[in-house]
């Protein structure tokens, strides 16, 4: 008897914002309407998964860069360093 070996696959989210199967598993995880990104263990993100909030909302990065591709911008609450640059970065152009 042959034994098949299926392998995973994980929904991503990829630059362009389209969703791909991928065998690599998300690093980051993000909010498709409000265009957060953030750690898998993020507090806030899973405080709103157990209120049953977020689910289907929800997309799965490869990195950083790609979601930053994607439009989406750092969670304030897990990234916090990231977030306070995209801010300042954000205030800067505005003030152009």
């Amino acid at each position: 008897m042959e034994e098949i070996n299926e392998v995973k696959k994980y929904k991503l989210m990829g630059p362009d914002g389209n969703e791909y199967l991928s065998e690599e598993k998300g690093t980051l995880g993000g909010h498709r309407k409000l265009k957060i990104y953030g750690r898998l263990d993020c507090p806030s993100a899973l405080r709103h998964i157990d209120k049953g909030h977020y689910v289907q909302h929800r997309v799965f990065f490869k990195d950083e860069e790609t979601a930053i591709a994607a439009g989406y911008r750092p969670c304030g609450i897990c990234m916090k360093q990231a977030y306070k640059k995209w801010k300042s970065e954000k205030e800067g152009k505005s003030n152009d």
